[in-house]
């Protein structure tokens, strides 16, 4: 079946793989164009070609590399012209311990890439296109950034800060784009294999639905929030978490 182009284009950043690439699977299957952002030039044009050719672009850079930065939302604009959405997704979490043993330098570099580079990428979205245009920002965080979890600290200490830049960035941005988030609990990729590997059924039994999440259940959330379905929502944090916080009140 032919997809009808939207005529929309959106920025996603680390969308080689894993939840990046769900979501970049969703947007182009609704008839986005997209342009992708990763590490490793191998992984990309391999997502690119899987993707389509004609209806992606891969650029590749460390999302807190400020020239990357610019060269993606460059390439955004030459290659189609616009860039309606932005889906700030590049993440990494390099450390597994308590708060007071945490390096402080790791600290930084996870701050660095988890939440300056996304503020980074909206700064050049908007300036490229979204001010005059419109459109709307989708901030991956995480379940960590609204709930103490044990021994991602640094990681959970991000993705709070990133659910925070969301709010400021919604009212500052408003009316002309809608900027909101999304906090996942355990989905299954690479990124969090470490938190599930070699015990899934054990890990997916906590969830009241019954499994850990996919990277299309991402992708559909993202999906809406870069919809007009969800043109009176700004500022918001969407918690999808299979229903692990349901149980925070039992027992």
């Amino acid at each position: 079946m032919t997809v009808q182009d939207s005529g929309k284009v959106a920025l996603i950043t680390g969308a080689s793989r894993g939840i990046g690439y769900g979501i970049a699977q969703v947007l182009v299957a609704r008839g986005d164009r997209v342009v992708i952002t990763g590490r490793g030039e191998d992984a990309l044009k391999e997502a690119v070609e899987r993707l389509g050719a004609d209806r992606a672009v891969g650029v590749a850079g460390k999302a807190h590399d400020e020239a990357h930065q610019a060269a993606a939302v460059e390439r955004a604009m030459e290659a189609f012209g616009r860039v309606d959405f932005l889906i700030n997704n590049a993440g990494t979490n390099p450390v597994f311990g308590p708060m007071a043993e945490l390096d402080l330098g790791v600290a930084r570099k996870v701050y660095e890439t988890n939440v300056i580079s996304a503020l980074g990428f909206a700064q050049r979205t908007w300036k490229a296109w979204q001010r005059e245009n419109g459109g709307a920002i989708v901030n991956i965080a995480s379940v960590a950034g609204v709930s103490a979890s044990p021994f991602i600290g640094a990681y959970g200490m991000s993705k709070a800060a990133m659910v925070n830049l969301t709010l400021q960035l919604a009212h500052e941005f408003a009316p002309v784009v809608r900027v909101n988030a999304i906090a996942p609990a355990v989905v299954k990729t690479k990124f969090a294999e470490a938190l599930y590997e070699g015990r899934e059924a054990e890990a997916a039994a906590a969830y009241p639905l019954g499994r850990l999440g996919v990277p299309e259940d991402i992708g559909g959330a993202a999906e809406f929030l870069t919809s007009e379905k969800s043109g009176w929502i700004t500022g918001q944090t969407l918690v999808i978490d299979g229903g692990i916080f349901l149980n925070a009140g039992v027992g």
